[in-house]
């Protein structure tokens, strides 16, 4: 538990971001409230640290992110654009040194990843619950790829993530008007996973974590490598993998103790097997 995270910035008193571990799952928790959660470069380098603390401990099966206050993410800060703060070469070391660093880190977690919209996921925000595994969204919660509205494009992969879920002409028509999508849009969409009370939004994304923190953790990982393989693999190369995958599994531990399990309930059946494995 803990934060979990060195202190600095402006803010002294709090880190900007807080991590902490409870029943196998992380929870990382954009801490800036008052400033919308807007990125600081602490934020962003807590955040794609919290990730990679995620991936180094075995405790941790499924991370869930979420925001504090009302707000998930504003994204990266207007001011600093619009001050001048940040030109050509800054702004593109502040992306790919900063900012995109915790997009790489997410990708090389193969664990399960869960974002909690609390609020507003605006621009940047959006791009980060979208790189995420699974949304689950307050009924509260307003998102946005709203970049267009201020002449730029989608800076942290809101373009190549956007489509993967939704669609390229779904996708488009958000990127190039920037309109908002309230949550039953964007559950109708396949944007989000779930819409749920505001005030049950942790409750709710805890336990769908802590379900697949009950499976199979190898089988688990896995399975989120194959997906993501898959989505730029050839279907023989796929398999090819996908053999491998099985084939080590079908040796573990866990794997045993399913089927033991499932047998000694009376069960039959082959690979990918019968019964119902909710009641594990």
């Amino acid at each position: 538990g803990g934060s979990g995270a060195r202190k600095g910035g402006a803010d002294m008193e709090q880190p900007h971001v807080l991590y902490e571990v409870e029943d196998r799952v992380a929870t990382i928790t954009l801490n800036r409230p008052e400033a919308r959660n807007a990125f600081t470069p602490e934020m962003i380098r807590l955040w794609r640290e919290s990730y990679e603390r995620a991936r180094a401990d075995d405790e941790v099966r499924v991370v869930v992110v979420t925001g504090r206050g009302d707000t998930f993410c504003s994204g990266g800060n207007l001011r600093d654009m619009a001050d001048g703060k940040l030109v050509a070469w800054d702004m593109k070391r502040f992306l790919w040194d900063g900012v995109h660093r915790v997009a790489l880190a997410l990708r090389d977690l193969d664990k399960p990843v869960l974002a909690a919209i609390n609020g507003a996921a605006m621009g940047a925000g959006l791009d980060m619950a979208l790189m995420c595994d699974l949304r689950v969204c307050s009924d509260r919660a307003k998102l946005a790829e709203t970049y267009i509205l201020f002449g730029l494009v989608p800076g942290d992969g809101g373009a190549y993530f956007l489509p993967r879920l939704v669609g390229l002409a779904k996708a488009l028509e958000l990127l190039l008007t920037g309109d908002p999508v309230t949550p039953e849009e964007a559950l109708r969409l396949g944007l989000v996973n779930r819409v749920v009370p505001h005030d049950r939004l942790m409750e709710e994304t805890t336990k769908l974590a802590r379900r697949i923190a009950s499976r199979p953790s190898q089988a688990v990982r896995m399975t989120k490598r194959a997906v993501y393989d898959g989505l730029t693999s050839t279907l023989s190369a796929h398999l090819d993998t996908i053999s491998s995958h099985l084939a080590l599994l079908s040796e573990t531990e866990e794997h045993r103790e399913a089927v033991r399990a499932f047998l000694g309930r009376g069960g039959s059946g082959g690979g990918g097997g019968g019964g119902d494995p909710t009641d594990r």
